[in-house]
């Protein structure tokens, strides 16, 4: 079992809509050690890496981020002193890391299964930050649980369903082709957000689409982030793409929830075209 029982009790009571602090026991795991990483880096497609430099604005414009000049594993054997950030993508490609991944997301597997069905797209991700560096204000699709494994960082989370941060127009351009998960960043959101410090053996889990930004502490970071796709998040998504489509078309749609009969017929018209188009 990687999360503490303790934990995971918090987690189901909290589910899916509020982010929850867990613990886990991943902070000695062979797996983390530096060289794994950068032998884990070499080994993965080039298009399961991502990295840039790590001194960015909160409100980083996605188009105009400025990249290192390294190679991924570079960017991951220089981590210390090279102001970067990498992601390293869909883990599961390598075995051992694969099998790292579903031993964690079968601990929540039960409790998310009961809450929003049955989890598909089981991905990880290990994300490798230099001192100092920042993961600029965005949201993800995906459920999500962060594991710090080594350093430290704070994750500065907003409510998703809160229209201040996040209106219907923004949604759905997330969910069109080529929607980027960077969001515009305004100073009256400062001080609106929850900050919560993470540390070695520390998780959270952030709801989907919650917009959030973190920065790393004073040492080298090292967190793995195990995230899924669910019924729920999947009809959420394709509501969003509905409604934008209608959008488009000049009509108004209702507002998620206020019309559960014809969001249902929106959700199934959305996957009736997706078939169509992948057919």
């Amino acid at each position: 079992m990687a999360f503490d029982p303790a934990s995971l009790s918090a987690f189901s009571a909290r589910y899916p809509a509020s982010p929850v602090r867990l613990r886990h026991d991943l902070t000695d795991h062979p797996l983390f050690a530096m060289d794994r990483l950068i032998a884990l880096a070499r080994a993965l497609p080039e298009k399961s890496a991502e990295y840039n430099s790590g001194d960015l604005p909160i409100g980083q414009d996605p188009d105009k981020t400025p990249m290192n000049g390294l190679s991924a594993e570079e960017t991951v054997r220089r981590i210390a002193d090279n102001k970067s950030w990498i992601v390293l993508k869909n883990i599961e490609q390598n075995a051992d890391y694969a099998e790292l991944l579903e031993s964690c997301l079968g601990d929540v597997a039960p409790m998310a299964r009961a809450a929003t069905g049955k989890m598909h797209m089981r991905e990880g991700f290990i994300f490798v930050s230099s001192p100092g560096s920042v993961t600029p204000f965005h949201m993800d699709p995906e459920h999500n649980i962060l594991m710090q494994v080594r350093g430290t960082k704070v994750f500065t989370i907003f409510p998703s369903g809160a229209e201040s941060f996040l209106d219907a127009d923004a949604h759905e351009a997330f969910h069109k082709p080529g929607g980027h998960r960077n969001l515009p960043y305004r100073e009256e959101y400062e001080g609106k957000g929850e900050k919560i410090e993470l540390s070695p053996g520390d998780a959270l889990y952030a709801p989907v689409k919650a917009p959030h930004w973190v920065k790393v502490g004073p040492e080298v970071s090292v967190s793995l982030s195990v995230t899924w796709r669910s019924e729920a998040s999947d009809a959420e998504a394709h509501l969003r793409r509905a409604n934008g489509w209608l959008r488009g078309k000049g009509a108004a749609p209702p507002h998620p929830g206020a019309s559960p009969l014809r969001d249902r017929a929106a959700v199934l018209a959305s996957r009736i075209a997706e078939r169509f188009h992948r057919s």
